[in-house]
């Protein structure tokens, strides 16, 4: 059974006022370069809504009917991390890269790891943003649910190349690969490695287990898991 009291005490993600005017609209984009500019400044501990609303040259009031908390807040800001992640993905994977193997698999996980630590350091306190997805409860659902949907993009692809693995299969080897590319740009920030030593071994790891997935050569796929010809059903 949920527990209310948590789930009352849940704080609001979602933003009070959409800007439709020019103006709103200026307001609402100054409120989030603040907000990302002071918590790169003041880490996520120290860091308020009474700081970017100073920043931004507003009142806290002015700053509230855009967003209720310093969580939603957060959730924009980290919508936007992950939009921008995401579309590194594009430029990396696509269908040609799964029926390469593994010299076109390889350096394309890897360049997709690398591309996504650079765009996030090219964020305004990507980093922070990134660690309060993880860390603070209320936000996790951002996180789950960009991880969620590239999943399920990424398991149709794998799906195209690999017709002979059940579905299921492929769904948990897509979120393991998503979690994994997300949590290695997470250590770039944290521990002194070598970014592009790091994606190596990652695209290593992942691109191997996907070869071993390949059917064998001469072998066609079995898409409807049917018993090949001449063995026991």
């Amino acid at each position: 059974m949920p527990n209310r009291s948590s789930t009352r005490s849940r704080p609001s993600l979602e933003t009070k006022v959409q800007p439709a005017q020019k103006r709103a609209s200026e307001t609402y984009e100054l409120l989030l370069d603040s907000a990302a500019k002071t918590l790169a400044e003041f880490g996520i501990e120290r860091w308020s809504t009474n700081l970017v609303a100073e920043r931004a040259g507003v009142t806290p009031p002015a700053l509230y009917r855009y967003f209720p908390n310093k969580y939603a807040l957060l959730s924009e800001l980290g919508k936007r991390l992950m939009q921008r992640q995401n579309e590194c993905i594009e430029r990396w994977i696509c269908p040609r890269v799964f029926a390469g193997g593994v010299a076109t698999l390889e350096p394309a996980i890897a360049g997709l790891l690398l591309d996504t630590y650079k765009a996030t350091r090219k964020v305004e306190a990507g980093v922070w943003i990134m660690r309060a997805m993880r860390a603070v409860p209320a936000l996790q659902e951002v996180r789950l649910a960009s991880h969620a949907a590239v999943t399920a993009a990424q398991a149709r692809l794998l799906a195209q190349a690999l017709p002979h693995v059940k579905r299921a299969e492929l769904q948990v080897l897509s979120r393991i690969a998503v979690e994994l590319i997300y949590a290695a740009v997470e250590m770039l920030f944290d521990a002194k490695l070598p970014p592009k030593a790091v994606a190596r071994i990652v695209a290593g790891m992942l691109a191997s287990h996907l070869h071993r997935l390949a059917p064998e050569p001469g072998v066609q796929p079995n898409p409807a898991g049917l018993p090949a010809p001449g063995t026991a059903s």
